[in-house]
């Protein structure tokens, strides 16, 4: 038998340390949320495993979470008999956390103390919340299906170090016994605890009993009181639950003990399905992305039951990747209890209930667009850029997730005042025919790109997108309510009936007039672009590049190549204004001078567009050139 060892936390162990005991003072009940939690947790494990090997339940397969209290000892357990842990066990999760999302929870924090509880257990470290009221923790632990000789006992004062040691254990399951710090007193106290149990731990499908005394009187004049354990929590299944037997409050305690979360969720969506398929489900919306959103490896799913035995977390199998921000739980009847992630791979019923999952996910989100503004804003500003994947990934849904999409436009100009498509397709003009965007960098320079004059003279709305994915999203968008997408960058400017004959004519007649200008142009730029010629989208500027309609766009090029995709190789074309001052001056300025003031042009509206110049030295010794010229 190994003898007692004394080990030094991980680094960032001990920055939490250090945080749960003097930082979030002011919130310390959540503690008793965060192990119960975990209790919980254990029993399911437990009795997952046990349905290859029932003998792990060893005689004892009503699993529960015992708590008592002792107020003149100053200590606090909590026990369950789920599957327990090893020395191993007990040193990999007790003292050093292996999710990276450690560090990132401690960057996460503002210093305010009930948001910062509120991020304890999303990030895995909810046992260490124990140290915010005890100021020294024993846990005693025996792995389920082991000898009663392997129990570990695991003591630390929060200090920087823990003990381990051996520990003959009949029971198998965890003791948590917190000794309670003389100012954490409270949570020794009865009431107390009754009330935070049903606060937090309601929902939870097990029993969470406590020890109580009650009167036994045999004879009469005679008092005898024995202890006895009595179930606080409602210790049912939410979900099983009737739709109108579940309070908001329930549903928000429910989903804070799933997602590890302390913030209330956005929306929720309860359904019971019958028929060939049989399974009732619970989706939730959380109201913030968490740190690995965008890590598509990353852990995601629900939580998976089979007729209320809890199977696996995590099973990403029953919603497609761009929805990974939904939490929640499917319990079905119809799938094998014994399954695995390779055998839900393999099962038709997954995908039926995939597809229904997702119909109910984006029908959850519409119906909060439509009755809550302010919170589907909340969300899209959370996880509009995931939701973005969807076109590409889901062309069977691809109209329901164009209506949730939410877009900054030339309607108001301002950023974050997001406007959907069915919102750009009310204002469209008379005679417009297409849905006109304009895909930069940032929204600024969405904004002030010069492809938008002719618009704003106009007064035709443009999308104004800037988040990394537009480009790529708007390659697989197609179109919305009948009417096609435009890039205002792209191919030959359509406005379609806006504009009268008169115009069009006129047109024509002014890119005949500047015919020779175009043919000296092309033949000073030469290879450096693929055509030059007039263009009526511009009031302002003196040119603008536009590309090929099927040309990879300056967004895309750059989402290429630091994928280290291969690129097409492609040339712009550059559209000139015949009204501005700058172009008329170039028709009769002289050879070296046209030269250097047509690579400037051009280069000029390459960087106006977001592109990026092969030899930005030659334009500025041209344009240094030009300015000393000037001078």
């Amino acid at each position: 038998m190994e003898s007692k060892q004394t080990l030094g936390f991980q680094t960032e162990v001990k920055q939490l340390l250090q945080l749960m005991i003097h930082s979030l003072y002011s919130n310390r009940e959540i503690f008793l949320r965060e192990l119960i939690s975990n209790a919980s947790d254990a029993c399911d494990k437990l009795r997952y495993q046990a349905l290859d090997n029932d003998a792990l339940y060893e005689g004892d397969a009503e699993l529960r979470v015992e708590i008592s209290a002792d107020r003149e000892a100053h200590t606090l357990t909590l026990r369950d008999n789920g599957i327990g842990m090893d020395r191993d066990d007990v040193i990999a999760n007790l003292g050093t956390i292996a999710r990276s999302g450690t560090m990132e929870f401690l960057k996460q924090l503002t210093g305010e103390q009930k948001k910062d509880s509120r991020l304890i257990g999303q990030f895995g470290v909810g046992f260490y919340s124990a140290f915010i009221v005890a100021d020294e923790v024993t846990v005693n632990t025996r792995k389920a299906g082991t000898p009663a000789s392997t129990g570990v006992q695991w003591q630390s004062r929060g200090e920087g170090e823990f003990t381990v040691e051996p520990l003959e254990r009949a029971e198998h399951g965890t003791e948590i016994i917190l000794h309670l710090r003389e100012d954490a007193l409270e949570f020794a106290e009865e009431y107390r605890l009754r009330h935070l149990i049903r606060k937090y731990s309601d929902h939870i499908d097990l029993p969470v009993r406590m020890q109580t005394v009650v009167d036994s009187s045999e004879q009469e004049g005679e008092e005898k009181t024995v202890p006895v354990w009595e179930t606080v929590n409602e210790a049912q299944a939410l979900w099983t639950r009737p739709r109108s037997d579940v309070s908001d409050d329930e549903y928000t305690s429910f989903y804070q003990h799933i997602a590890h979360d302390g913030d209330a969720p956005l929306a929720w969506s309860h359904n019971r399905v019958e028929g060939k398929l049989e399974y009732t489900s619970l989706l939730y919306v959380p109201s913030k992305a968490p740190f690995d959103l965008y890590q598509r490896e990353g852990v995601r799913g629900l939580k998976l039951y089979v007729q209320r035995v809890f199977i696996m977390d995590d099973a990403e199998q029953f919603l497609p990747l761009y929805l990974r921000f939904i939490k929640g739980v499917v319990d079905s009847n119809d799938l094998s209890l014994n399954v695995s992630r390779e055998i839900l791979q393999q099962d038709p019923q997954v995908e039926k209930m995939k597809s229904a999952l997702t119909k109910r996910a984006l029908d959850m989100l519409k119906k909060l667009a439509k009755n809550d503004a302010e919170k589907y804003q909340n969300f899209w500003n959370a996880f509009g850029s995931v939701l973005k994947e969807g076109p590409a990934e889901d062309f069977s849904n691809r109209q329901q997730i164009a209506e949730l999409l939410r877009f900054s436009t030339t309607h108001t100009d301002q950023p974050l005042q997001d406007q959907s498509l069915a919102d750009y397709v009310s204002r469209m003009k008379e005679g417009q025919q297409k849905i006109y965007y304009v895909v930069a960098d940032g929204f600024n320079a969405a904004r002030n790109s010069p492809q938008l004059e002719i618009f704003r003279k106009k007064g035709i709305e443009v999308l104004l997108l800037s988040d990394r994915i537009d480009d790529w999203l708007m390659a697989h968008l197609g179109e919305f309510d009948g009417k096609s997408f435009a890039d205002v960058a792209k191919g030959d400017l359509d406005l379609g009936d806006v504009e009268d004959e008169a115009e069009k004519k006129a047109q024509e007649e002014t890119a005949k007039a500047k015919q020779p200008l175009i043919e000296r142009l092309k033949g000073v730029l030469g290879e450096r672009v693929a055509d030059v010629r007039v263009t009526h989208r511009l009031t302002d500027s003196p040119a603008c590049v536009v590309l090929d309609e099927h040309d990879v766009g300056f967004q895309m090029r750059r989402l290429m190549e630091a994928a280290g995709q291969p690129i097409p190789e492609s040339r712009p074309i550059l559209e000139i204004n015949p009204d501005h001052a700058l172009v008329q001056g170039l028709e009769g300025a002289p050879d070296e001078r046209f030269d250097d003031l047509a690579a400037i042009l051009l280069d000029q509206a390459i960087l106006a567009e977001g592109g990026h110049l092969d030899d930005p030295a030659a334009y500025v010794r041209r344009l240094n050139k030009v300015l000393t010229d000037t001078l």
